[in-house]
């Protein structure tokens, strides 16, 4: 079976590269020469934890492979998985790429595109004489975590008429299915529904976990314990259920909206949804209020913030809390500076060279009134708060990710604020 990925951006690097493991050979194509080159030697333009290696691994193997020559791989293959990041020009590129491919060729599209899409895509296809299956392939993966998605999903989703289409998805992804991951088959808007709904249920968990948080603060109660007993019931589970200060990264808006315009056009009321996006938005101005009432004024003041990607593992700052703080702090007058272990060019280019931009977090944190954890990354925790003490000129920690040890960090003379902590 010939494999082929369409793309070359955040989606179908991850893909390309996760199939290709599994001992399939692969061809990841598209029109960019420069980006194709990069990635064929390991040159990735955003941060995902082990996929470098994946690449250069399967690069070594030949099952791997990148090539700029669509009219040549588009009619070997036996699958076509459009993986574009973007979903603007994806009908377009649908119509070219069954245009080349043979007639048996399965067309899945795992673009995160709107409802109605591979509806569109098909009677386009039918009206150009082509009746190359075609099926909704909605992919769940986080930055940061992204191939650990792929490789344990919860769950594989297909949507499409076609049984036959069904069967060579499954032969794609046989080690996951032999292993028992659930392949859940339905019509393509139920599949393009999929992906709006999880995202936009995730911001609401989110968010209800962050107004909680608020009221945790109000009546002396630890929102990290709360989120721990709450996720503990099985029936809503402890992932996504921490407070923050909201729900960021690749695709959640634009999911969140699609969802949103859907149910307008359609003359329905999502009023949840729409809480939990204006609590998603606005929750990071809990932060700001409470520095505001430590410090007296945020005016003139140092502020150390750790971490500007929106979550570990990953260079994204899309929709990331972390920046909205920054630009926030700077607006009130504060001057800040940085230290990210992976998203400081990204940060840098979205804050406008606004920011300092730091070599390490102690350097962000030399001389500041206020040290902020923005990013729950790792080795935060493992700083030398000794050190840190010495270096700071108030010992204020505001924690936005409840990463570190409050009752250690208050036991040694600091003044701790967590998100929902007393």
């Amino acid at each position: 079976m010939q494999i082929a990925v369409y793309g070359s951006g955040y989606v179908a690097t991850i893909m390309s590269a996760c199939i290709a493991d599994f001992g399939t050979p692969v061809t990841c194509f598209d029109g960019d020469t420069v980006r194709l080159m990069e990635l064929a030697q390991g040159n990735i333009p955003f941060h995902e934890k082990n996929l470098k290696e994946i690449i250069r691994r399967n690069v070594r193997a030949g099952r791997l492979i990148y090539s700029t020559d669509i009219e040549h791989q588009a009619p070997r293959a036996s699958v076509i998985f459009l993986a574009e990041d973007d979903h603007r020009y994806l009908e377009d590129a649908a119509v070219r790429l069954a245009g080349l491919a043979g007639p048996e060729a399965v067309m899945a599209i795992c673009t995160p595109s709107p409802v109605g899409t591979c509806s569109r895509v098909v009677q386009r296809l039918r009206g150009a004489g082509k009746q190359n299956p075609v099926v909704s392939h909605p992919l769940f993966m986080t930055s940061g975590c992204a191939v650990e998605d792929f490789n344990w999903p919860d769950r594989i989703v297909l949507g499409t008429t076609s049984p036959d289409a069904v069967q060579v998805l499954k032969g794609v992804y046989r080690p996951l299915v032999m292993r028992g991951i659930p392949v859940i088959v339905t019509n393509y808007e139920t599949a393009e529904l999929v992906r709006e709904a999880s995202t936009a249920f995730v911001a609401t968990k989110i968010s209800f976990i962050n107004e909680l948080a608020t009221l945790c603060e109000k009546v002396n109660g630890d929102a990290v314990d709360l989120a721990l007993a709450l996720g503990l019931d099985k029936r809503i589970a402890p992932r996504c259920l921490q407070p923050g200060v909201g729900l960021g990264g690749n695709f959640v808006e634009g999911d969140m909206e699609s969802l949103a315009q859907l149910a307008i056009g359609n003359g329905v009321s999502l009023k949840v949804l729409s809480a939990a996006r204006e609590v998603n938005r606005t929750h990071s101005d809990r932060v700001l209020e409470k520095m505001t009432y430590a410090l007296d004024s945020l005016s003139e003041k140092e502020v150390g913030l750790l971490g500007l990607a929106f979550k570990p593992n990953t260079n994204s700052v899309v929709g990331s809390a972390s920046v909205r703080l920054a630009r926030s702090l700077m607006a009130k007058g504060a001057k800040v500076r940085a230290f990210d272990p992976a998203a400081q060019q990204d940060a840098q280019a979205e804050l406008r060279n606004s920011v300092k931009m730091c070599g390490n977090a102690y350097e962000a944190i030399e001389g500041a009134d206020a040290l902020v954890v923005g990013t729950g990354w790792p080795e935060f925790k493992t700083l030398d708060f000794d050190k840190v003490k010495r270096m700071v000129r108030r010992p204020l920690i505001v924690d936005t990710k409840n990463l570190l040890d409050c009752e250690r960090l208050r036991g040694m003379g600091f003044e701790y604020l967590g998100v929902g902590r007393a």
